[in-house]
């Protein structure tokens, strides 16, 4: 089974056993800064879960489109749109990030929290070509991920997370990184991660 399928499996499991542990019904306080200090505009969120930034950016004026790999979650997630009386401005798609030709530039806004931390070495090349090709100059690009040490062991309880040199290796050719916040994420009774929002500027 390759990586996608594999990872597909994983979280497809996790939706339909509710161990969801991102589902809340608001998006992270950086989310919510993002929408506070900038002017709507058109959004993209790549792992966009039961698209609680989505819907949270259309309520304030966005054009914001999401997509996700797990159909049981695009599903919720227009249902809770729905519900919100945003579906005008909110779009979900069931889509791999690392493949999303169905969508056109230019976009003002591209948000990442919790995915690009999931792939493998290849994926996150196609990954941040779709990016690049979504966002044009001047755009910011916010990430939240899990980090690793390169000589970290793998994990089988949760995402395999990023070292934040690949992050920088990945992007430099194309982003500028503008700020970094650093922390410790714990999530239900697993041991806790370092983790980090980084903001991007597409150069």
């Amino acid at each position: 089974m390759d990586e996608l399928t594999d990872t597909q499996r994983r979280f497809a499991e996790r939706y339909e056993e509710g161990r969801v542990p991102w589902d809340d019904p608001t998006p992270p306080p950086e989310i919510v800064a993002l929408a506070d200090a900038l002017p709507p505009g058109r959004a993209l969120d790549v792992g966009c879960g039961y698209g609680r930034a989505v819907i949270y950016l259309a309520g304030r004026g966005w054009s914001a489109v999401g997509v996700d790999f797990v159909p049981q979650a695009i599903a919720e997630a227009q249902r809770r749109a729905a519900a919100a009386g945003v579906s005008e401005r909110a779009t979900f798609h069931a889509a791999s990030a690392t493949d999303l030709a169905f969508l056109a530039p230019p976009f003002d806004l591209v948000i990442d929290v919790g995915c690009m931390h999931s792939f493998t070495e290849e994926m996150l090349a196609a990954y941040r070509d779709e990016i690049v090709r979504l966002l044009p100059p001047g755009g910011q690009y916010v990430l939240f991920a899990h980090l690793r040490q390169a000589s970290d062991p793998e994990r089988e309880d949760g995402p395999r997370g990023i070292a934040e040199a690949t992050i920088y290796e990945l992007l430099r050719e194309a982003f500028r990184l503008e700020r970094v916040e650093r922390g410790v994420t714990q999530v239900e009774d697993r041991p806790p991660w370092n983790s980090a929002w980084f903001w991007f500027r597409r150069e």
